[in-house]
């Protein structure tokens, strides 16, 4: 399934898969071998947690490679094509009750709500995805359905 990240998040996810890479991965190694050192690795409480260490940095290198792979990198700015339409990586300003709320569309990886960040996945996001400037969305919410009106796409 291709996964939708922008240009800045498509870099900070290679820049962390170098970092596990090559120097994540080295220190483990290194509390590995000094920990071999130690004899008996049965009972050496470090050598057990940088086993465990070392599986879930492996799990994450393979997550980060295959999220690589099957990224679908969204152009932003003047690099778009149709911003008539709102699409991962538009930022929209929707009308909700009586206040406005300014957000982009990102992929799930890149979902940040705090920052302005919404999933193309989440409900708001599935309901704007491909509509127009003055369409209207209702979205359902934990506090029942709410009206969106998107105002401006960028």
């Amino acid at each position: 399934m291709n996964k939708y990240l922008s240009p800045e998040g498509l870099k900070k996810i290679k820049e962390e898969l170098d970092y596990l890479k090559n120097v994540r991965r080295k220190e483990i190694a290194e509390i590995l071998h000094r920990c071999a050192d130690f004899g008996d690795l049965s009972e050496n409480s470090e050598y057990m947690e940088a086993k465990e260490s070392q599986g879930f940095l492996e799990g994450r290198i393979l997550e980060l490679e295959e999220l690589v792979q099957s990224a679908v990198v969204v152009p932003e700015g003047k690099q778009a094509k149709n911003r008539q339409l709102a699409q991962v990586g538009s930022t929209i300003l929707v009308g909700v009750r009586n206040s406005k709320e300014m957000f982009k569309i990102v992929g799930a990886e890149e979902a940040n709500p705090a920052a302005g960040k919404i999933s193309v996945e989440s409900p708001l996001g599935k309901a704007v995805l491909n509509q127009p400037k003055n369409a209207e969305v209702e979205v359902e919410t934990p506090e029942g359905p709410m009206k969106y009106k998107i105002l401006k796409i960028d």
